[in-house]
């Protein structure tokens, strides 16, 4: 790994000895990708989508640990001891594969938005690095200092915004591009 390093600096030396510079932006794209108004749509519509279901999970705890304090109180036959036992379990089991159900559900949704609105950004690094004349965009989260000059964040979440507007209806469907 070092002697790749030791190379790219070579090169990167090189280049600035024959009078080029390299024109370097910066993004951090996780940021870039969670502050577009596409995101935060669509992370309030799943909340919304999902709530039924946390709130059912909230009520079947709830009885789980009523039936548990019953058990523990001491004052049930063996044989309802026993049945509320047994309804416990049943509820336990459920309560599982809910909870299972709704965080696959949950993340293959959040997969497919993050998987469109990540190529959506793309496009849009790669536009505006056209545009300002960029040899390279780092993202931030692979660099250990940049100058803030440097940083595409907030434009690119704009530049996102304005290619990429959210109707009043949905998020889902695609968007109109942005003309140049």
């Amino acid at each position: 790994m070092s002697r790749f390093v030791l190379l790219a600096l070579v090169a990167l030396a090189s280049a600035g000895f024959a009078g080029a510079q390299t024109k370097v932006g910066v993004i951090n794209t996780q940021k870039a990708m969670l502050d577009t108004v596409e995101i935060k749509k669509d992370q309030a519509a799943m909340e919304a989508k999902y709530k039924p279901r946390q709130d059912q999970m909230s009520r079947l705890q709830q009885e789980l640990a009523g039936l548990q304090a019953q058990i523990n109180g001491g004052r049930m036959t063996p044989a309802a001891q026993q049945q509320a036992t047994l309804e416990g379990q049943r509820k336990e089991r459920e309560l599982q594969r809910l909870q299972q159900d709704l965080q696959d559900d949950v993340d293959r949704e959040r997969n497919d938005i993050l998987g469109r609105t990540g190529k959506r950004m793309q496009e849009i690094v790669n536009r505006l690095a056209t545009e300002k004349g960029l040899d390279v965009v780092i993202d931030a989260a692979n660099t250990v200092f940049f100058k803030p000059a440097l940083d595409l964040t907030a434009e690119a979440t704009a530049a996102y915004d304005k290619a990429y507007p959210v109707s009043a209806s949905s998020t889902a469907g695609p968007a109109p591009a942005a003309s140049k």
